[in-house]
């Protein structure tokens, strides 16, 4: 039968059977299951004090007339080492939008080198995250849809936390804002968002998760920040809890921020920290190429929002003879008796608008926060 796995030992034996001379070359090649050609093959290579020459060749290539010249390759393994958070596709994208002077390889070749110098880290097996369970609006256009989340705490070398807040626009993935802090308030937050608001003007929309400043407890988890955006004409959406995936362009930023951050880019003070994640903005907004645009950065086919801002609050405007109720103080309706609707609507108007018979649409401009039962005077909370 023919030679399986256990071949050294097969060869041995068949060699060992042509020195003792009792049968012919061609009758124990035809026991063995093997050609004429192949049975002298082994009996040429074998050496009596070497039991690894009949084990096979390496059928390598001797020449490898297609492999990275070494200046080549120590220009792309420098270049690497210079951007750290940076893949072999992008490397490579980066050199051929600045016309480098040689035939740039492909993105698997210096991936493959990048490897062999020890320059990839394993990349960690991460679960995939749920499906999205809200209708949440698609970004079509520049400044239709923002992201703002924090990116997670981290300690500076003081051993104080900083928590950097960030913006997006979702369809350009042009990074507005990437500011670092010691808190994570609604004052910072709306600080951040009014300088960017009079640089970029204003989006139709706001992406955030469910944590503090971004969401409440409360009716349709509002907040002074939502409530304050909501009069700018700006509409907070919220991805569903647990899904971090419903804003994963936002999300990829982050790994992107992380990654670069842990080659040696945390500092002693914030300001120290700040100064670094202006430079990093810059990178990634006019350097870093993005595959989603062909592998241009975002600042090529992101233009600011025709909305400008001159920094005036307007209040909300409803229609002329609209049934409007005044929030009170501590966030409590008059509605034949006081009853509780939202602590972060103190001292705003929502409008009462009939839908069926008894039962009321409580607005807030055009958010809808929850029903009014007339018979029973209760809030029906919707969220």
């Amino acid at each position: 039968m023919p030679w399986t796995e256990t071949v050294t030992m097969q060869r041995l034996d068949f060699i060992r059977a042509c020195e003792a001379g009792t049968h012919s070359i061609s009758e124990l090649c035809r026991l063995h299951g093997i050609s004429r050609k192949t049975g002298y093959k082994w009996l040429s290579r074998f050496e009596p004090a070497a039991l690894s020459s009949l084990e096979n060749h390496s059928r390598a290539r001797l020449t490898q007339p297609e492999k990275i010249p070494p200046d080549i390759a120590d220009r792309l393994v420098l270049f690497r080492m210079q951007h750290p958070d940076w893949g072999p596709k992008k490397i490579r994208h980066w050199f051929l939008n600045h016309n480098a002077d040689f035939i740039v390889p492909a993105a698997s070749t210096i991936g493959d080198l990048l490897k062999n110098e020890g320059l990839v880290p394993d990349r960690l097996k991460r679960k995939r995250t749920p499906g999205n369970v809200q209708k949440l609006t698609v970004a079509e256009k520049n400044n239709q849809v923002w992201s703002a989340d924090f990116r997670g705490r981290f300690r500076l070398k003081d051993a104080r936390y900083c928590r950097p807040f960030t913006l997006t626009d979702n369809h350009s993935r042009y990074l507005l804002a990437c500011e670092a802090s010691y808190v994570e308030t609604t004052a910072f937050v709306r600080t951040c968002m009014e300088r960017v608001f009079r640089e970029c003007g204003l989006p139709d929309v706001i992406l955030t998760d469910n944590g503090s400043p971004f969401a409440g407890p409360g009716i349709a988890a509002l907040t002074k920040l939502n409530v304050w955006l909501i009069k700018l004409s700006i509409l907070p959406e919220r991805i569903a809890p647990g899904c971090p995936g419903q804003n994963a362009r936002h999300e990829r930023m982050h790994r992107s921020l992380k990654a670069s951050m842990s080659h040696g880019n945390i500092f002693t003070t914030l300001a120290e920290q700040q100064a670094w994640f202006s430079s990093w903005q810059e990178e990634f907004n006019h350097e870093r190429p993005h595959e989603a645009h062909e592998n241009k950065p975002p600042a090529s086919c992101w233009t600011p929002s025709a909305r400008q801002w001159d920094g005036r609050v307007p209040e909300v405007n409803y229609p002329e003879g609209a049934k409007l109720f005044k929030v009170g103080e501590k966030g409590d309706l008059r509605l034949n008796g006081r009853t509780f609707l939202s602590a972060s609507l103190c001292g705003e108007y929502v409008r009462f608008l009939e839908v069926d018979d008894g039962i009321d649409v409580i607005l807030f401009d055009r958010l809808i926060l929850a029903y009014y039962d007339q018979s029973e005077k209760r809030i029906i909370r919707i969220d």
